[in-house]
């Protein structure tokens, strides 16, 4: 701690007024001062590697797209104590239900600008009013069920708020991983026993979705823009964690009033979504017709009380910054009591004439005429601070001036607290504000016992923003004695078997094209294995069996140059996208193992050699990959997505090792294609045990396209296939075969009762064209 430095006019939260090491503290600094330097860094590495191994990033969107940055944990918590928090909780309580009585006010009787308490224009010239949901109770009779606000200390050592988020809060599933991430770090020697956990905190809350639930006789799940948002990663891990459904608007659709979602089975009800896409994008019939990310009917179904949103759409409303400026008034007319937790100092200014002069500089501070520090906090409203308009109207530096719903709104500028970080072997000072999560539950708001720290990267109090450099942590709260134990578990419930889980047909989809995608590209590496071991044999590129494996990898769009972005690092991208899409039902040791092989396609052959160097950097790649099927196989639970999955697979192989016998199996293939064939199919020591001659066409028709007991041949797929669909819903109804039963089992038949005389190249073709029709039927049936 020597030379720490906490700048003047500023609090600190290890350090207390009188310069001293806060007692909530010192149990934390004791420890850490016993560890060495090496043993730091190796601590903190460990945290870096768990986020890097579970997939958590961080998506900044820039000109060329966007591009994910490792997660950026500052390792070191913020520190409260217990008897602090609970201040901070009942502010927070307070504050949550005076901005539902706001919402259920403005949507309802108004009373609040007819008396004067809000102007017009600031609700009715609102982009967050949405007019639709005008006098519409929500089912559950509650418009907030999960908030966030942005909490800051003031020099003075009191905590104010800086912002509330109603609209989809954001962060409560990165505070559950920055605290795994932290406690990896701060494993032994350090104590975790007084230290509350988060887990009871969700588990209220899912309880509280589940009785509107069962009041509404339907399921629950997570309503999520998709994999474009920043935040898409925190959307599928809340809803892996919670055991909650994540859909996409497309997922849904609205029958009768009901919102169904699109499953194999069919369309199921869905009575709770858990919001986490904008208000306006959530039905492009009522609300926005520009949404390609929301489910036509939804307001509709919203209105006939069949579906309980969380939150309310339309509860962005009161997150709007002008809003501060009249919460101080409204408390004390609705509650009759102060605010426990003050805002920052904000007025209205009225509306904004000269819009041109406060819409181009989102995020800046104004000082004379130069634009220069960025806010402290992310808005969404375009902003302007202090300086000078263009027509020389003055403001006063000190001030906020931001452009929102139509009008101008101040601010005054304020000295966030510094929290310690972790930099160059010392720790530094560098301000610190709080994300702090509430949510409803049956005995009213509950708030999460610790939260989301956002910290600076330097000593600038107004970069704080993720994508400025911003870095994060996890917040300790520390009671004197041992909490207890918290867990997702709800005790006092009797057993019962769950039951299947549904799955969408679009999450069916992507585990399907999973499965596809992974085979194509080992099929891929196969291939172009096979080329580098005969281009090492000759040396040559004109011998036949080279340029026939030239040939046919050209077809694929893989380059012969191994080194060269291609075909199967963009399908193994693909890959990693299908994936991406269905991460709330993908183990994270199967997400590590499909990343890995794309890095390693990369890092292997960067810079090697063709021929020989090249081939054994491709074995390695198979053994990978061999690594990412064993864990589909031997963890995955048998479910329908482990189905989907597997089918897809099964199909990819079967038409690949189609097309491998059509060019290498061919009776006018050069001499030493038949070997070729073998060893793609991975067959070469059964072939020998199996004939115990030499390779001909017949032997290799045999084996790698009639023999149902090698994994590799057609026929094992067409029969794994049969036995995965047979599993499906709508399999066989009444005993009548579906089409794609029907066409397996027509497959089969054809494979099981043919000779390898009979399979030439005609009958390779036709083969190929009723595997691809197979595909087709089982897209139609279950993916669309």
């Amino acid at each position: 701690m020597e030379g720490y430095r906490v700048p003047d006019g500023v609090a600190d939260e290890m350090l207390g007024p009188d310069g001293t090491v806060r007692a909530v503290w010192r149990p934390f600094l004791e420890r850490f001062a016993h560890l060495s330097a090496e043993d730091i860094a190796r601590r903190f590495a460990r945290g870096d590697r768990y986020l890097r191994d579970a997939g958590v990033f961080f998506r900044q969107h820039a000109d060329d797209g966007p591009a994910e940055r490792d997660w950026p944990l500052s390792h070191v918590p913020v520190i409260l104590g217990e008897d602090e928090w609970q201040g901070i909780a009942e502010g927070v309580k307070q504050r949550a239900e005076v901005l539902e009585q706001v919402l259920a006010d403005l949507y309802g009787p108004g009373w609040l600008v007819r008396e004067g308490l809000l102007p017009p224009e600031l609700v009715a010239g609102n982009p967050g009013f949405l007019r639709p949901m005008v006098g519409q109770r929500p089912p559950s009779g509650r418009y907030l069920h999960f908030v966030a606000f942005e909490l800051g200390r003031a020099p003075d050592g009191s905590w104010f708020v800086l912002g509330d988020r109603t609209e989809a809060p954001s962060g409560a599933g990165f505070a559950l991983e920055n605290r795994v991430a932290t406690k990896r770090t701060f494993s032994d020697p350090f104590d975790h026993d007084n230290i509350h956990r988060l887990a009871g905190f969700f588990r209220a809350f899912r309880g509280a979705l589940k009785r509107s639930a069962q009041s509404l006789d339907g399921r629950m799940a997570i309503l999520t823009p998709g994999l474009g948002t920043e935040t898409y990663f925190e959307h599928a891990y809340i809803a892996r964690y919670l055991g909650l459904m994540l859909l996409e608007g497309e997922d849904l659709t609205v029958v009768g009033g009901r919102v169904m979602v699109r499953t194999v089975a069919g369309l199921k009800p869905i009575s709770v979504l858990w919001r986490r896409l904008d208000s306006a994008f959530a039905d492009p019939l009522e609300l926005d017709d520009r949404s390609q990310l929301g489910t036509p009917g939804l307001v509709s179904a919203l209105r006939e009380g069949n579906v309980c949103m969380a939150n309310a759409i339309g509860a962005g409303l009161v997150q709007t910054r002008a809003f501060l400026a009249f919460m101080p008034r409204i408390a004390e007319y609705l509650t009759g009591q102060r605010l426990k937790l003050p805002n920052i100092a904000t007025w209205w200014c009225g509306q904004a004439r000269e819009r041109t002069y406060v819409t181009q500089n989102l995020n800046r501070m104004m000082v004379g005429d130069a634009l220069s520090q960025e806010l402290p906090f992310e808005t969404d409203d375009a902003t302007l601070i202090g300086g000078r308009f263009q027509d020389g109207r003055s403001l006063d530096p000190a001030e906020w001036i931001q452009a929102g719903a139509g009008g101008l709104v101040g601010q005054e500028a304020v000295s966030l607290s510094t929290t310690p970080v972790y930099e160059d072997g010392t720790f530094k000072a560098r301000p610190v504000m709080l994300r702090v999560f509430a949510a409803r539950t049956a005995r009213g708001w509950t708030v999460m016992p610790g939260g989301y720290a956002r910290i600076g990267r330097s000593e600038d109090a107004t970069a704080l923003a993720l994508r400025r450099g911003g870095r994060v942590a996890d917040v300790w709260i520390v009671s004197g004695a041992r909490v207890e134990d918290e867990t997702l578990d709800e005790t006092g419930t009797t057993f019962q078997r769950a039951a299947d889980s549904l799955l969408p047909s679009r999450a069916a989809d992507n585990l399907l094209w999973l499965g596809r995608y992974v085979e194509r590209a080992e099929t891929m590496v196969r291939l172009l294995r096979a080329y580098h071991l005969r281009l090492a044999e000759t040396g040559r590129l004109d011998d036949p069996r080279v340029a026939r494996l030239d040939l046919h990898l050209r077809s694929l769009g893989v380059p012969r140059n191994i080194a060269a972005p291609g075909a199967v690092t963009a399908t193994m991208d693909r890959a990693i996208r299908s994936a991406s899409k269905v991460r709330d039902r993908f183990s994270i040791d199967g997400w590590m193992a499909l990343r890995a092989l794309r890095e390693e396609i990369v890092d292997q052959t960067r810079h090697l050699q063709p021929g020989d160097e090249a081939a054994r950097a491709l074995g390695q790649f198979l053994r990978g990959s061999a690594g990412f099927s064993g864990l589909v196989h031997d963890n995955m639970y048998r479910f329908q997505g482990w189905r989907f999955l597997s089918i897809g697979r099964a199909l990819e192989r079967a038409q690949n090792m189609v097309a491998t016998l059509a060019d290498f199996a061919a009776p006018e293939a050069p001499e030493g294609c038949f070997d070729i064939a073998i060893e793609v199919g991975d067959s070469v020591m059964t072939h020998r045990r199996r004939y115990q001659i030499e390779t001909n066409r017949s032997t290799v028709i045999d084996l790698l396209a009639l023999d149902h007991r090698n994994p590799r041949s057609v026929r094992f797929q067409t029969c794994l296939i049969q036995s995965l669909a047979r599993e499906l819903p709508g399999a066989e109804v009444n005993g009548t075969l579906s089409e794609a039963m029907r066409i397996a089992l027509r497959i089969d038949t054809q494979l099981a009762t043919a000779e390898p005389h009979e399979l030439d190249g005609t009958a390779l073709a036709a083969l190929g064209r009723s595997l691809q029709d197979l595909g087709e039927k089982i897209t139609a049936a279950y993916l669309v």
